[in-house]
């Protein structure tokens, strides 16, 4: 007999730079398992042996895609990653999950992203819209992201709160395709 389906829950972020990353991937392995899920972790923070630079990235990229591609959904950190924007390759993650039909529930945001961009530029309001030291407009609907971002997801409090809100959405649509 086999065993059930379990939805696999990708996770991307930038914990894998953590210096606590194995501990902190394992405790979301074991989050995952007590739902009934299987946690995919990203190949980052494993040591790419006998490549080149551009080789253990590439290398790290084609593992990441294939590990999206295979799961149901993902749990994303989009805290603001050096800066008041979310790490770039996340937000890829993000756009290629989002693209390809899966789930995305995010967490690590707080507040308004007009209101980091307006603490860390310093950014101007004039005839009531923000604008930045290059005169750009700064987007202001009172979303936690850029609208793309905040549009495309779930965003929950905790990478514990996303992924009970990800397995309730796993709940919601059935059973799921095991790519």
């Amino acid at each position: 007999m086999s065993s059930p389906f379990r939805p696999r829950v990708y996770f991307a972020g930038p914990d894998v730079f953590r210096r606590n990353a194995p501990e902190h991937y394992r405790n979301l392995v074991r989050q995952c398992e007590v739902l009934g899920m299987e946690a995919l972790v990203p190949a980052d923070g494993e040591p790419q042996t006998g490549l080149m630079d551009g080789e253990a990235a590439r290398a790290i990229y084609d593992t990441n895609m294939v590990l999206l591609r295979r799961s149901n959904g993902v749990v994303a950190n989009l805290a603001p990653f050096r800066g008041a924007e979310p790490d770039s390759g996340t937000v890829f993650e993000v756009g290629v999950a989002v693209a390809i039909g899966r789930p995305v529930v995010a967490y690590g945001v707080s507040g308004t992203y007009a209101e980091r961009v307006e603490r860390l530029l310093g950014v101007v309001r004039a005839n009531g819209v923000l604008r930045d030291h290059h005169d750009l407009i700064v987007e202001d609907f009172g979303l936690q992201l850029n609208l793309m971002l905040a549009c495309s997801v779930k965003i929950e409090n905790t990478a514990a709160d996303a992924l009970r809100a990800l397995s309730r959405i796993f709940m919601t649509l059935g059973p799921l395709p095991e790519h």
